[in-house]
């Protein structure tokens, strides 16, 4: 057995860890082990085979070994189905990935030491030009810190994360660049692949000529996730999602600036280069998967396991 490399978890959530996502501590290195081994025996998965990245998918699955490598999988078989976002552009040192982040566009709330509840993202879908980004862009920036939040952040791997869609600022053009389709595609990918689990999906400063409109929108995601979403055109519904004091001026926070936010996102994406440039090389070759004991044996949002042999990028 090789050397347990992970952080431990603080106090609080090592709790809520053992007691909703059926952690035992002492098991946790051999758990990890199992799933490594599992991975590194599979001929058609190439993946990253980090402790803590793999730790995700445990606690993801509630320390289900089966579950887990099922989820595994998946989060490398349905990337090939969303190429507009799992493409050659999502690295650290992409330009138009850089653009984004420094036009604040995506945020990553930080929260206080003690706090024990899910991480907290807001995309401000109404504050980039269109002209210069498609929707898709921003998702594959949202998509990258996704996957950093699974080695670092324990608040998200333990208790999951929430979205928040500001509208502020939204037009028609904005609206008709939201790409439903891949918004549902996403959607169920990050619930059916990602490990992190989705607590929710808040549309916040929606135009209340909009509101009916958005409401509409819950028709493109699927059924789990609909009853996650909320939509509102009220200024304070931000506060009934996140601590004042954890937003920054621009929200009526007290927690320093947009730019602040921004400004560490870039620094910490750069940590993650050499990850991400070698998550170019990670998929799966379905020519090499042994279908004779198949981990994928359930429905997909995307169709049935058996097309999976489709999704293939030529």
């Amino acid at each position: 057995m090789s050397t347990l490399r992970i952080r431990p978890l603080k106090p609080a959530l090592q709790a809520i860890a053992v007691q909703e996502l059926n952690e035992v501590p002492h098991r946790v290195a051999d758990d990890i082990e199992a799933l490594r081994d599992w991975v590194l025996k599979q001929p058609h998965l190439r993946g990253c085979t980090d402790q803590q990245f793999l730790l995700a998918f445990l606690r993801g699955t509630k320390f289900s070994l089966e579950r887990a490598k099922q989820k595994y999988d998946r989060f490398y078989t349905l990337q090939a189905s969303i190429p507009e976002v799992f493409n050659e552009r999502r690295l650290a040192t992409d330009p138009l990935v850089l653009d984004i982040i420094r036009s604040g566009i995506l945020l990553r709330i930080p929260q206080d030491e003690e706090d024990t509840g899910p991480c907290v993202s807001i995309i401000r879908a109404g504050s980039y030009d269109t002209s210069k980004y498609k929707f898709q862009d921003i998702i594959r920036v949202g998509s990258m810190f996704g996957e950093i939040m699974m080695f670092e952040d324990e608040n998200a791997t333990v208790s999951g994360y929430v979205e928040i869609m500001d509208m502020k600022g939204v037009t028609g053009t904005h609206l008709f660049a939201l790409q439903p389709e891949l918004l549902r595609k996403f959607s169920a990918y990050a619930d059916e692949a990602m490990p992190t689990r989705q607590k929710g999906i808040h549309f916040i400063n929606v135009p209340p000529a909009f509101e009916t409109g958005f409401n509409t929108l819950r028709s493109f995601f699927p059924a789990k996730i609909k009853s996650r979403i909320s939509v509102s055109s009220d200024p304070d519904a931000i506060f009934n999602i996140v601590p004042r004091d954890y937003l920054p001026l621009e929200y009526g926070g007290t927690h320093g600036i947009v730019e602040d936010i921004s400004h560490a996102m870039e620094k910490k994406l750069f940590g993650y280069a050499q990850y991400f440039s070698a998550s170019q090389h990670f998929g799966t070759d379905e020519k090499l998967r042994d279908f004779s004991c198949p981990v994928l044996d359930k429905c997909s949002s995307f169709g049935a396991v058996g097309s999976f042999r489709k999704l293939e990028i030529d």
